[in-house]
């Protein structure tokens, strides 16, 4: 069964960066997505990013256009999200996860990773 693999999480302080990254056991279909949802203390999972693995394409969530940017080494299967201009409101587990587009949060739909925590506080 295909796994992902989220990394990099960690505490930054405010206006820090951090650097994510999602590896695939196995190379996603041309029809699916790897993306990456959050879930704060409290409150629901929310789409933060997403690529289409077919073409390229990159979507975005309005909370975190021109501060967060996607990535992808197509030959090691793996995603990488750059958060810049960090927040205390991006405090979260982030979820790496691949699954047919479009992205849902649901977490029984496709294949999702453990979470990595992502602290930003000074």
């Amino acid at each position: 069964q295909a796994q992902v693999v989220e990394s990099g999480g960690g505490l930054v302080q405010p206006g820090g960066s951090l650097r994510l990254s999602c590896e695939a056991s196995t190379r996603p279909y041309s029809s699916h997505a790897m993306g990456w949802f959050r879930q704060a203390p409290g409150k629901e999972r929310e789409f933060v990013a997403a690529i289409k693995w077919g073409t390229g394409q990159m979507y975005y969530a309005d909370s975190v256009k021109g501060r967060f940017a996607l990535s992808r080494d197509r030959a090691e299967y793996t995603v990488y999200l750059q958060m810049s201009s960090l927040k205390p409101e991006d405090t979260a587990v982030y979820y790496c996860t691949r699954q047919p587009w479009p992205l849902e949060s649901d977490p029984r739909r496709g294949t999702w990773g453990q979470g990595t925590q992502v602290t930003v506080s000074s």
